[in-house]
């Protein structure tokens, strides 16, 4: 198991800079679950004056209870075992009263649990962060994972804490480069294999075993009963939702291409008004997101997010039966002749994410990235710029030894559909490939490879990186 991953650089950089100010901080602190929060948080208090605490499910005052021991812990003074208080201004006011002008970071994790216990919990902080803290060298750091809770109850601008908050980041999946940092070993091939599995989630990282092919690992660590990603989503969507059982039909059609309202609602027998609403939930999760076509305001379709989570519906839910039976090499078997078409459609999406992040480098700037399809005809990438009035095409192919003079031909012909600054734009292409039968050239073409891959990626790792310790969220 791998058990490093690169630190979130940016992320502590956010952190530190702001706990350098002299002002109070309130931090407000989301991402989905197993993305790596905690570690990240642990990460930045180490060696700072501190109190981690996770809330818990249990009631207001079991929390109280939890947190006077680590307040407790702090101080080292015994009182505030024994302290009689029956809400968090008073248990905070002791703290104030003892710790006074000592700079102190206060975490309070997944803090949406006591939300969903009271709802109140949210203007008793405003109170406490009102009344107690705003004047203090208070660093106060409020986590979740509940995305939905988070936006809605403290980043809503109708939230008691809207106002109060210095700072917030929502912490995402880890990008390409630090995957191929992890596994240094692993050609570029299988780097891009285990994004289209795993996606950026740590904690789905660590579970690779590298001395094992992704093959091997499928089977071992994703199809086997009882390891941890055998019924992961499953899990995950169990604490997200009260009522999982139709999302996870929802995730189960768009994983094999029932991507507009239309197919879906035709799929799981739903009305379109209900279907809406759980769409919405689960874009506000981050799980799946909207896609629009360029230069259309309707037509778009619904696609998941998470590599991880699209590969699970994908493969392992509908074969779920014969997993409990143990029958894991006569699935492995059915899902052998899928897979490269999924890593075709996943090797897309990474080339997006990769040209989105500027991760690989185009000869124009660009400010938007999009997708283009009308009937029979699909553009994989357009990236624009709407000042220059230049304008990118890119066709992504999951192939080895690629006629790029064949493909280039049927990229243009698709652009004359193309509907945007018609007389006076100026247009590259872009080819994306694992191989070339020869790469030709041209005036404004790019054709990139895996190996153009593997180079870009090693420019950008070029640099020192803080590794450390890291697990689940």
């Amino acid at each position: 198991m791998i058990q490093l991953f690169i630190n979130r650089e940016d992320e502590l950089n956010f952190l530190e800079r702001k706990y350098l100010e002299d002002s109070a901080q309130l931090i407000i602190i989301y991402g989905r679950r197993r993305i790596g929060k905690t570690e990240l948080i642990k990460k930045f208090i180490q060696g700072k004056n501190s109190v981690y605490f996770l809330c818990t499910h249990d009631s207001l005052q079991e929390n109280l209870k939890g947190l006077k021991t680590k307040f407790y812990e702090l101080t080292g003074r015994e009182y505030f075992l024994k302290l009689e208080v029956n809400s968090f201004f008073d248990l905070f006011k002791y703290l104030i009263d003892e710790i006074r002008d000592k700079k102190v970071v206060i975490v309070l994790d997944e803090f949406p649990y006591l939300i969903e216990i009271n709802k109140g919990i949210v203007s008793v902080f405003q109170k406490i962060w009102d009344e107690l803290l705003v004047n203090k060298k208070i660093f106060l750091v409020i986590c979740g994972s509940s995305i939905g809770i988070m936006e809605t109850e403290i980043l809503n601008y109708r939230s008691p804490l809207y106002g109060r908050r210095t700072g917030e980041w929502n912490v995402g999946p880890l990008r390409f480069k630090d995957i191929a940092l992890m596994f240094k070993t692993f050609p570029v091939e299988n780097l891009v294999k285990l994004w289209a599995i795993y996606g950026g989630v740590p904690f789905y990282l660590i579970q690779i075993d590298p001395k094992k092919t992704i093959e091997e690992n499928i089977k071992l660590k994703i199809l086997s009963k009882g390891e941890v990603l055998y019924n992961e989503p499953i899990i995950i969507l169990r604490e997200e939702f009260r009522e999982p059982r139709i999302y996870m039909l929802i995730l189960k059609y768009l994983s094999i291409g029932y991507n507009t309202q239309g197919a879906l609602t035709s799929a799981i027998g739903i009305n379109k008004g209900n279907l809406s609403k759980y769409l919405a939930t689960l874009e506000e999760t981050k799980l799946v997101k909207y896609v629009l076509p360029l230069g259309q305001r309707k037509r778009g379709i619904y696609i998941i997010n998470d590599p991880f989570f699209n590969f699970w519906f994908r493969f392992v839910y509908p074969n779920l039966s014969d997993l409990e039976l143990g029958l894991v090499d006569e699935v492995f078997s059915r899902i052998s002749t899928q897979i490269n078409s999924y890593y075709g459609l996943m090797f897309e999406q990474l080339i997006f994410d990769l040209v989105s992040r500027g991760d690989i480098e185009l000869p124009l700037q660009f400010n938007e990235v999009r997708k283009w399809w009308y009937k029979d005809k699909e553009i994989d990438l357009i990236a624009l710029n709407e000042h220059t009035r230049e304008i990118l095409f890119a066709e992504c192919k999951w192939s080895d030894q690629v006629d790029a003079e064949r493909t280039l031909k049927g990229l243009r012909w698709k652009t004359q559909y193309i509907n945007w600054h018609n007389e006076e734009r100026r247009e590259y292409y872009a080819i994306f490939a694992k191989s070339f039968k020869e790469k030709i050239e041209e005036p404004r073409l790019i054709l990139f490879d895996l190996k153009d891959l593997e180079k870009t990626i090693s420019r950008r790792l070029n640099r020192k990186h803080d590794i450390s310790t890291c697990y689940t969220s």
